[in-house]
């Protein structure tokens, strides 16, 4: 059960592997909703839109915070070698998880069309019902991950992330296309066209089902392994002094309950903006668009800037262990270090992935989305600075938990949720329309991420570097614009969407990291550090870069 210092010490390699995964994990999602919108459109979308928000608030509350809380106090068990603590906080973990879960999940079934009503949006209470026995399944297989995560290794995690989205696709695909038909018969004897659209949200629902049961399958598969190699250590662990069951308890509440708290403020925003949107729009007469207009925003914008998010929630989860283990052990140079390194490359990342989204939005859209773009891509355009901020501010959160200020997530994710509120009812009533969401969202997260930094200057007294963490990634990506903006003009001409996109993707990464190595905006040891960064360093040298 000895993590190795190595494992601990290369956090970006390790965040890197979970961030891959992420990103491949929101790529596959990404692909299953191209045909869930052609099989069940963007009312069906709509549908499981609002389905998924109520799905992902009970997620919150009964184990988002279980990897994250989990992986804490294993790490610091661990860096104690009080390796039995560090069992029974696993063990305590695993109750919790299925009390939650278990709890969560009946809810769901017994109230899911009071719950879906109070969103003003009752046909999608059949998705929320299909998808409630996902709670309980992700609850476990969360302690699972965070376990491993505490140890050091985010392989399994990584695996069984891809592993879940690649079963979420075909289980979705599929139970929409089945359940839409049926729902179209439904429709035809009921005299109502929305049982269609509504089942096949529903049918959609079947792949997060199908998805986690793969992916806790296979983590349990990799933990029976793991148990035989490390029999004798336990073994040999067993006579140690170890915290009672009821300390291991207590240590995980304190640590999963702000942790819960600050990511129940984080996420609530997405369901508070759906529900006033759908009570503005019915006050003003418009109750006919409004699932239409939020399919668009759930179903496209959102999805599509979630992808680069993606990288944050993983480096998230590889500096809280490893901050943990330092603050641990009072290496404060170190932690400043750490958090550096994570912000640079995240920065790294996010900043291009903006750029990318804005210029290439209308061919992304068109190639995913059928039928009318115009309203997604604009939200593109006025949206993708969102991937900047909200990136800045979940790994911003990750450092303060990590660095054991628990409380202070809480109370700046609470002070931007009520001025965000305010701005969005505002906007609302001025007739911004759907648009006020992204608005409301950016805005967000912007106070979070002003809020978080002053609170880290304060607490760690750590001073941000921004010349190459913010300034020449901006110079590089902007470059990058400029060179994919007119192939995407030249080639929308010649080629189709499709064409378009990926030689854009493609010709954008080679210019930006071109632009970036001779802005020395990164030098040989952190292309090292990074995953997939031998190569490029190969090939930046071959073509005397660097």
């Amino acid at each position: 059960m000895k993590t190795t210092k190595k494992s601990k010490s290369n956090f970006i390699m390790q965040g890197g592997i979970l961030a891959a995964a992420g990103i491949i994990s929101r790529i596959i999602g990404l692909a299953r909703r191209f045909p869930m919108e052609h099989i069940i459109g963007d009312k069906g979308n709509g549908y499981y839109g609002v389905a998924y928000e109520i799905y992902a608030i009970m997620l919150i509350v009964s184990c988002y915070s279980l990897p994250l809380a989990v992986s804490k106090v294993v790490s610091a068990k661990m860096s104690r070698r009080q390796y039995k603590s560090a069992e029974r906080a696993f063990q305590c973990a695993m109750i919790f998880a299925v009390v939650a879960g278990g709890i969560t999940f009946f809810v769901c079934e017994l109230f899911g069309d009071a719950l879906a009503a109070a969103m003003n949006e009752p046909m999608s209470a059949m998705a929320l019902k299909v998808l409630g026995p996902a709670l309980l399944i992700v609850s476990v297989m969360g302690v699972l991950r965070g376990y491993f995560q505490g140890l050091g290794t985010m392989v399994p995690t990584a695996v069984s992330q891809i592993l879940e989205q690649i079963f979420v696709l075909v289980g979705s695909i599929t139970g929409a296309y089945v359940l839409f038909n049926y729902g179209g018969k439904v429709g035809v004897l009921r005299h109502n066209e929305d049982f269609a659209p509504a089942y096949g949200a529903a049918g959609a629902s079947i792949g997060p089902v199908i998805g986690s049961a793969i992916g806790l399958i296979f983590l349990f598969l990799v933990f029976s392994v793991y148990r035989k190699g490390t029999k004798a250590q336990r073994i040999k662990s067993a006579g140690q002094n170890a915290d009672s069951y009821g300390q291991i308890f207590r240590i995980i509440l304190l640590t999963i309950l702000p942790v819960l708290l600050s990511t129940t403020v984080y996420n609530i925003s997405n369901v508070l903006d759906i529900k006033i949107y759908n009570s503005v729009m019915v006050q003003k007469g418009l109750s006919d668009i409004k699932a239409y207009n939020v399919g668009v925003y759930s179903g496209k914008y959102r999805v599509l800037v979630n992808v680069p998010i993606a990288l944050a929630n993983a480096m998230c989860s590889s500096i809280v262990p490893v901050l943990t283990g330092l603050m641990q052990r009072k290496e404060y140079g170190q932690a400043k270090d750490k958090i550096n390194q994570a912000m640079r490359f995240t920065m790294l990342v996010a900043i291009p992935s903006t750029v990318g989204l804005t210029v290439l939005a209308r061919p992304i859209i068109s190639t995913l989305y059928r039928g009318e773009v115009d309203m997604a891509v604009n939200m593109l355009h006025v949206g993708s600075i969102s991937v900047v901020f909200y990136t800045m501010s979940t790994l911003t959160n990750g450092v303060l938990q990590g660095i054991n200020r628990m409380k202070i997530p809480v109370r700046n994710a609470a002070i931007a949720l009520v001025i965000h509120i305010v701005f969005l009812y505002l906007a609302l009533q001025l007739d911004v329309g759907i648009n006020a969401l992204v608005y409301a969202n950016i805005l967000f997260a912007v106070i979070v991420c002003v809020l978080n930094a002053l609170a880290i200057k304060k607490y760690l007294r750590y001073k941000q570097e921004y010349g190459k963490t913010f300034v020449v990634p901006a110079i590089a990506a902007a470059i990058m614009g400029v060179v994919i903006g007119l192939i995407s003009m030249l080639l929308s001409k010649l080629a189709g969407n499709l064409i378009t996109v990926l030689a854009g993707i493609m010709i954008g990464v080679v210019v930006y990291f071109a632009a970036l190595i001779l802005l020395k905006g990164v030098n040989e040891q952190d292309l090292r550090r990074m995953p997939g960064g031998r190569t490029v360093l190969t090939i930046a040298k071959r073509f005397r870069l660097m």
